[in-house]
């Protein structure tokens, strides 16, 4: 029996030879007999019927393809007359053998009719799709040469039209024109050729998954094409693939779950989908690349508040907890470690389960490298207050902080601020961050560059300094009432200025103190401060003026 418009087909040389026009013509015979043939037949009626039925279409399709203005100066024309011609020679075949009923059997000429009739259906969406491609505009080049001589568009309609191994050596052809030039593939690629490219994410041979799944991560990483892909329904595929595709399909699936995952929207979709459980897994069993990549997935996803209940019943905060302990590379645990600080931000069911689960001990292990991260002190300033105080001390959290106000990069640096201001809750606390070594640190962050950050550093400081051993530590520091002083600035962009008042209120009684305000100009930073009714800073500015009018006073 003939193969059909789904198959490849050998053609003899002489067959070969025919130009598009003849094979036009072939076609255009062939259509009446196979409806003739077809409206003959007296059993299987049914099926017969919706045959004819698609036959009946076919001309009207070949009269739109060889009315193009450029039919015959691309080789798609031809390839697609040679597919139906088949599938009407496969109809005239099949037509005669159930006239004669010599037919094998019921069941086997059903499945020979169904065939044809799918046949028929990519024969005339191949047909439609041909001329709507606009790729007829282009001049007709070799397919083994289409790469090398820049015929994207060919490429990309060869994804939508014909048999699957024809959509592998396009697809194949497309990796490879990618690599010479991303950007000329990407500006013409259109969201046809995306729909097409995720169809074949479910195509039955793993090679074609593989290949199509490559490009996909390509145009996901590329940042052009993804509201595109996710619209055409990318996630469910990407998501199986993850689950239980081959070595490289997973890779390149779960570096495209990674690239769309930062999306909001499309990181709820990625949990409606059931994404969590395989990424979870990715997580426990995949190589480097893999794993980092599904951590930095689960990471976007818990930056969504209304999905992280969700994550927690997914068994993430275990699993992320043991990657921040045993992380393949560096950059798995800096995502677990920012997994965890989204994850403790707003749930208190959250952080009791990650407390549970030994993830302070591990987020303390993780603070003693050489750069502590950010992530990982602001997940642990989120749970500070659901850890006991005795507890926090027992582990080395206060010396873990001095190292990070010392050494972490300057998000780490204010986020363990912020800690500090949350941990000194009591005298006895406030006593030991000071004995901890601190303080000093906290001096120099106030020259910090960031507002936020010498803000925080007032902030941590003005409580702090309510002790009088950290207030003699502070009073030691050379730099602390400069600084403090030039925190005073009255301009809206400083937000650190009531604070810094607070700390130097607790300095004023010490008269070296109140010199050294006077001398940095403090008194005329007071008297704007004073007009703006920030507290503490009328009262600071009687104290500064008064002792500077005795001085004065004494000189006489």
């Amino acid at each position: 029996m003939v193969e059909g418009g789904g198959g490849e087909v050998s053609v003899s040389d002489s067959v070969d030879e025919l130009s598009t026009e003849e094979w036009l013509l072939n076609a255009e015979k062939l259509v009446p007999e196979a409806i003739d043939k077809a409206k003959e037949v007296k059993v299987f009626l049914g099926r017969w019927k919706m045959i004819v039925s698609k036959l009946e279409q076919i001309p009207s399709r070949l009269s739109d393809l060889s009315s193009h203005p450029c039919f015959g100066k691309n080789a798609l024309c031809k390839e697609q007359l040679q597919a139906v011609t088949r599938t009407l020679k496969e109809s005239i075949e099949l037509a005669e053998i159930c006239l004669k009923d010599k037919f094998e059997g019921k069941l086997k000429m059903q499945s020979d009719l169904d065939s044809l009739a799918a046949k028929l259906d990519l024969n005339l969406r191949d047909c439609g799709l041909l001329v709507k491609t606009g790729v007829l505009g282009e001049v007709a080049r070799p397919e083994a040469d289409a790469a090398t001589h820049g015929n994207i568009k060919e490429l990309l309609a060869r994804l939508q039209i014909g048999h699957l191994e024809a959509k592998h050596r396009a697809l194949d052809g497309l990796v490879e024109a990618m690599r010479e030039d991303e950007k000329k593939v990407l500006a013409v690629m259109g969201r046809s050729n995306i729909a097409a490219l995720v169809q074949l994410l479910t195509a039955t041979s793993h090679r074609i998954r593989e290949t199509a799944v490559t490009v996909i991560c390509s145009l996901a990483e590329s940042g052009s094409c993804e509201n595109w892909l996710v619209s055409e329904g990318v996630l469910p595929p990407l998501i199986r693939l993850v689950e239980s595709g081959s070595f490289v399909g997973k890779e390149k699936a779960v570096i495209s779950l990674q690239r769309l995952s930062m999306s909001a929207e499309t990181a709820r979709a990625i949990v409606g989908h059931g994404g969590v459980r395989p990424l979870v897994e990715l997580c426990q069993t995949g190589d480097s690349v893999s794993q980092s990549a599904a951590a930095c997935t689960l990471k976007n996803i818990s930056a969504v508040p209304e999905v992280r209940q969700a994550l927690a019943e997914e068994g993430v905060v275990k699993t992320i907890i043991n990657l921040l302990n045993c992380g393949i590379l560096l950059g798995s645990k800096e995502y677990a470690a920012e997994c965890l600080q989204n994850l403790t931000a707003s749930n208190e069911n959250l952080r009791r389960n990650i407390i549970t689960e030994g993830g302070v001990m591990s987020l303390l292990a993780y603070l003693d490298g050489p750069l502590p991260q950010e992530s990982a002190v602001g997940a642990l300033r989120n749970l500070v207050g659901s850890v006991p105080e005795d507890t926090l001390v027992s582990l080395g959290f206060l010396p873990r902080l001095s190292h990070v106000l010392k050494s972490g990069s300057p998000g780490a640096q204010q986020a363990a601020a912020a800690a500090i201001c949350r941990v000194s809750s009591t005298p006895e606390m406030k006593k030991l961050v000071g004995e901890a070594g601190c303080i000093p640190h906290l001096v120099k962050m106030l020259e910090a560059k960031s507002s936020s950050g010498r803000e925080v550093a007032a902030q941590a400081m003005a409580s702090l300094i309510s002790v009088s051993r950290n207030q003699r530590e502070v009073k030691k520091d050379d730099k602390s009432v400069p600084n403090l002083v030039q925190l005073l600035d009255p301009s809206p962009q400083n937000s650190a200025k009531k604070y810094a008042v607070s700390c130097l209120g607790s300095l004023s009684s010490c008269k070296k103190c109140r010199k050294l305000m006077i001398s940095y100009g403090a008194i005329g930073y007071l008297k704007k401060l004073t007009e703006m009714d920030i507290p503490g800073a009328k009262k600071l500015l009687e104290r500064l003026e008064k002792g500077n009018f005795r001085s004065l006073f004494s000189k006489k």
